[in-house]
This record gives C-alpha cells, sequence and structure tokens, in this order.
C-alpha cells in the first residue's frame, strides 16, 4: 500500500467517524439517549480500533529487505495517525459524558 493510499484510508476512516457523529447528534432522539447511544459507539470502535492497531503492531516476520523498510515505515507512520485518532476519539467521549 503506498503511502498516498494509507492517508487517503485514514481521511476516509476519520470522515466516516465524524459522519456519524454529526449524524447522531443530529437525530431525532432525546439528547441523554443520543449521547449514551454515541458514547457506546465510539468506545465500540475505540476498542476495535485498538486491537487493529495493536495486530498491525504484531506483525508477521519479514525479510530483511527494502520491502521490510518501507512497510515499518508506513506501520509507524499509520500508529501516529492512529494514536491521533484515539485521542480525538477520547476526547468526544470525555465531552460527551461530561454533559
Amino acid at each position: 500500500m503506498s503511502k498516498s493510499s494509507g492517508n487517503s484510508f485514514l481521511a476516509f476512516i476519520a470522515g466516516a467517524i465524524v459522519g456519524g457523529v454529526l449524524g447522531i447528534l443530529y437525530a431525532p432522539d432525546k439528547g441523554s439517549n443520543t449521547r449514551d447511544k454515541l458514547s457506546f459507539q465510539l468506545d465500540k470502535y475505540r476498542i476495535k480500533f485498538e486491537d487493529i492497531l495493536n495486530d498491525l503492531l504484531k506483525g508477521k516476520e519479514l525479510v530483511d529487505s527494502e520491502a521490510k523498510v518501507e512497510g515499518e515505515k508506513i506501520i509507524s507512520d499509520a500508529k501516529e495517525k492512529a494514536e491521533a485518532l484515539l485521542d480525538d476519539v477520547n476526547g468526544l467521549i470525555d465531552q460527551i459524558k461530561s454533559n
């Protein structure tokens, strides 16, 4: 996977999360129910995201080569972006729970 396709994928995931959050926030339901649903969904996605990140980090042993070096760069970039997204999700959860 090239660097640009990795960035595109992460942008797509971030857009899907933001779209889902906005959709839930504007749904015609009681505010506390909406916050509970959103908090539950964000917790669920956070756990899945952590599992995927852990699977990527464990990874299979690759033969020392240019592909391994390139793969490590992609994983490192993905890890940084994933941690930033995870921080954003945790921030949203904290905001929702404080309301």
